[in-house]
């Protein structure tokens, strides 16, 4: 459960002056347009129509959602509208820009491979291909395209290629591509491989034939990433033209009135591993077949949530932010089980391996749906990430903080129990002891401290590279809590009283002045000068200013609250947080679309509009989630994100509060209820089916009631919700 002053907030705690606030983010308007449509998803409806896999590849361009003028591309969406089953080792996807963040630009005019791998965060985008006609230029072979010939759903993708007139068609299984080319008549079918580049340094490539219908090879970036294709006509050569990095290799086929057809297995075992996949997923299926195939596997985790009532947008949004959800992390073990560890070794064992997660931003929500909904895969995730720790001696973290332990300490109190959870404690104990910086840079200050230092700089900028102390502080504060809820699981009481002790160092940077965390030196005194809207990169902040930074403290909320004069102090500061217009003189690549200094478009202060519902005002929190879910997904004509969808964060914290319920403190394994933008939805947990019924219109909770019993406060349970009961959610208008 909940640390025990988080739980604070109960339904009896009185409105007041909520109608002046809620007036000032506009939610009259919003409750209007939630209330839009009544129409329901019958069984005949395909939840796959209702995705748009184009949702975050289109560019934020109105200054009055960015917040500034940007000197750049915003950095919203990097999403790919390409084909790919969940989870799977192969996106294969459109390339419009290599080193853009998913390879695909809605606003581009030109196609320059289909690539076989992606994730949105300018990396992968491996074994380029593209089919042309004619003589090839390899400085110049990029196609035209129009979106008006350009159409996708889950697990397909087609355009029509104007430069050559070919009609691309592209489908995937787990570990393999399924392209499908129709060519203009009497034109002679060829085909790019351009291994020079991907969205990586690329230092070595290959590609060679392998009898009259495949070709084999790889591609060497961060990764060694091996191929094996077969094709329906007879190839003739393969022939290299350019230089160095120019170069590009042609397939040439025979004349044939058929489509080319191109079927493509990966590994990054062996290219021999590859052509197991390709024969095993593939074979002599039909391409048809296999698109068929795609849908209906989407279909069926699609399924898992449906929903009643709401708006045709809203249906659209919550169904594409659902199946965004599940592209990452991939699928890196073979169909024979094999895999390369971390130690370079190719093994097989008992579950099938996966990439890290995207953790600093996923594990906010997106692993919590996750492990609702596919448990299994779930469970080989963690089995991954402590394959990889035993290799090298910590759990593996990104980008920033040690959220591997939310992540394992949430999966295991909500009830996974696929992995050995020892061996992951253990791990993750010696993250949070030893320091290293694969897992907690500058560990040693922090225990020594109970605060991670800011160092003098006379006059830091946005991109100032330092410690980001500040948030480090915060987040290691809350990746100790989450040890030391499975520490008191395990009965480790000497860990457990150690790791809640140290998880309340957040406070240590609270400076009451401001009633802002705040930098400290290494000789304890505050930061000057101090200007809290300033955002940096990791100065004092990772990636936002003190303002989306503050308020971090979702194990221990009453005691972050507890930190200022009164209830009605925090209140007035959030109010701050949520109406101090955002200076438009304060520019950083993904610090953009904001309610005052709230920015949804990244991740560090997503949890923060539920903070009222420690103050009494549940509706204010609601208002600012209607007016998020309202503005900032969909935006600029309905394919435009606020931000980087960072491998479903974005796209997963719509889905949670659309259906009324949002992780939190993910660490936990409760859930904090908020009103649902459907009338009633059913939620698939596996073993049982929970019904979240909205009883009324408005934003002001008045009664939450599961299998017919009152429930105090605003949170419910994981063994509560997988019983399969109903949910109501009474809802009422603020007076």
């Amino acid at each position: 459960m909940l640390h025990s002053r988080a739980l604070g907030p109960s339904l009896e705690q009185p409105l007041r002056d909520a109608n002046v606030w809620l007036t000032r983010v506009h939610v009259a308007a919003l409750v209007g347009a939630i209330l839009l449509g009544t129409g329901s998803l019958g069984a005949e409806t395909r939840l796959t129509d209702y995705v748009d896999p184009f949702l975050g590849t289109a560019p934020l361009t109105n200054v009055k959602d960015i917040g500034f003028n940007p000197p750049w591309r915003v950095w919203a969406g990097l999403t790919f509208p390409g084909a790919s089953r969940p989870n799977a080792m192969v996106q294969l996807s459109p390339i419009t820009e290599f080193g853009s963040g998913a390879g695909y630009e809605y606003e581009d005019e030109k196609i320059y491979a289909f690539t076989h791998t992606n994730k949105g965060h300018w990396n992968l985008c491996h074994i380029p291909l593209l089919p042309v006609t004619g003589n090839v230029d390899p400085r110049d072979f990029a196609s035209a395209f129009s979106h008006d010939d350009e159409s996708a759903s889950p697990g397909y993708y087609q355009v029509l290629l104007s430069r050559y007139g070919i009609n691309a068609e592209l489908t995937t299984t787990l570990r393999c591509g399924y392209h499908k080319y129709e060519y203009p008549a009497g034109q002679r079918k060829k085909l790019i491989a351009n291994l020079g580049i991907s969205n990586e340094r690329i230092t070595d490539w290959q590609i060679e034939q392998a009898g009259d219908h495949a070709f084999e090879g790889f591609q060497q970036g961060r990764e060694k990433v091996y191929f094996y294709a077969t094709t329906n006509h007879k190839i003739e050569g393969i022939e290299r033209l350019g230089w160095r990095r120019r170069a590009v290799s042609v397939v040439n086929f025979s004349d044939d009135s058929k489509p080319l057809e191109i079927k493509i297995g990966l590994s990054f075992v062996s290219i021999d591993n590859a052509k197991q996949n390709v024969d095993s997923e593939l074979g002599s299926r039909s391409f048809d077949e296999v698109r068929e195939e795609s849908a209906k596997t989407w279909e069926a985790l699609l399924s898992k949530i449906r929903v009643k009532g709401g708006a045709e947008r809203q249906k659209r949004l919550f169904y594409s932010c659902l199946y965004r959800s599940f592209l990452w992390p991939a699928l890196r073990s073979d169909v024979n089980g094999d895999f390369t560890d971390a130690s370079g070794a190719v093994v097989r064992k008992d579950f099938a391996y996966y990439t890290d997660p995207s953790l600093w931003d996923d594990y906010r929500n997106k692993l919590v749906l996750l492990g609702m909904l596919a448990p299994r895969v779930t469970n080989d995730v963690i089995l991954s990430m402590i394959d990889r720790g035993t290799i090298t001696g910590f759990m593996p973290t990104f980008f920033h903080g040690d959220h591997a332990a939310a992540f394992i300490a949430g999966s295991y109190l909500r009830g996974l129990r696929g992995f050995d959870v020892k061996q992951a404690y253990d791990l993750l104990v010696h993250n949070a002891t030893v320091e290293n910086r694969r897992a907690r840079p500058h560990l040693a200050e922090y225990i020594d401290k109970g605060y991670i230092s800011t160092p003098i700089v006379a006059h830091p900028d946005v991109e100032t590279k330092a410690k980001a102390g500040v948030t480090k502080t915060l987040e290691y504060a809350y990746d100790d809590y989450a040890v030391a809820l499975l520490a008191r699981e395990l009965g480790d009481d000497a860990t457990y009283e150690a790791m809640m002790k140290r998880s309340r160092n957040y406070a240590n940077l609270f400076d009451a002045s401001t009633g802002l965390m705040r930098g400290r030196l290494d000789d304890g005194k505050w930061v000057e000068p101090f200007d809290p809207q300033f955002p940096y990169y990791e100065y004092m902040y990772r990636e936002a200013n003190a303002w989306q930074s503050s308020f971090f403290a979702p194990h221990d909320t009453a005691g972050l609250v507890a930190l200022f004069p009164s209830q009605e102090a925090f209140e007035q500061q959030l109010d701050q947080l949520f109406s101090i217009p955002w200076n438009p003189r304060h520019i950083a690549m993904n610090v953009n679309s904001f309610i005052g200094q709230y920015c949804h478009g990244n991740q560090p202060d997503h949890g923060f509009p539920y903070l009222y519902y420690w103050v009494g005002k549940q509706e204010k929190s609601q208002a600012v989630l209607n007016t998020i879910m309202d503005r900032f997904y969909g935006m600029d004509g309905g394919r435009t994100l606020c931000g980087m969808d960072d491998a479903g964060e974005m796209s997963s914290w719509y889905v949670f509060n659309a259906i009324g319920i949002y992780p939190y403190s993910p660490a936990d394994d409760q859930y904090i209820v908020c009103v649902p933008l459907f009338d009633e939805v059913e939620l698939d947990l596996g073993d049982a089916t929970v019904t979240i019924v909205k009883e009324n219109a408005g934003t002001k909770i008045s009664e939450i009631i599961y299998d017919d019993e009152p429930i105090a406060g605003y949170f419910i349970p994981h063994r509560k919700l997988a019983k399969g009961k109903r949910l109501t959610i009474k809802a009422t208008a603020v007076q």
